[in-house]
């Protein structure tokens, strides 16, 4: 990694989120990066140490960083926002048309399963009862959308 860190003009970093990956990004390894090199953070907040990297790039204006994902959100705390070499964005992975859409439609059929009285599903791992198109599907507001954009069976009954 340190190899990378120190040829890489641009590093895109997406490791999950645990106890190995935290402050992955460190001052030390900030420091081993090139001075003009372009950090983006498309993973979780804590993978880089926010104090370091605020440090790192008002010592290092050629630095830059893109990111949509905090280890504390911008406006909680000066700094980062504020530094003309990093670009803050929120979060928005799921900005895509196709997500939004399902997101609005899940939302929707889960107010309206809950306005017929159905209880809501908890279980997001148990999809099958949604899934199988030839049985009625389990009186619960649903938890999966776009199944037949995915190539899933999908249910043709209505709520």
């Amino acid at each position: 990694m340190d190899e990378v860190l120190q040829e890489a003009d641009i590093i895109s970093l997406h490791p999950i989120l645990d106890k190995t990956t935290y402050h992955l990004v460190s001052k030390e390894r900030l420091a081993k990066m090139k001075k003009e090199a372009i950090l983006v953070n498309c993973s979780r907040g804590p993978v880089i140490g926010e104090a370091a990297l605020v440090e790192h790039l008002r010592q290092n204006p050629m630095f830059r960083v893109g990111l949509d994902v905090f280890e504390e959100e911008p406006y909680m705390k000066p700094g980062l926002a504020e530094l003309k070499n990093a670009i803050v964005v929120p979060h928005i992975a799921s900005a895509s048309k196709w997500t939004r859409e399902g997101m609005a439609t899940l939302a929707a059929l889960n107010v309206l399963g809950k306005i017929k009285g159905y209880p809501v599903w908890f279980d997001a791992n148990k999809v099958e009862p949604f899934l199988d198109e030839n049985a009625q599907p389990p009186a619960a507001s649903p938890s999966i959308v776009n199944a037949k954009a995915l190539g899933l069976p999908v249910s043709t009954s209505k709520l």
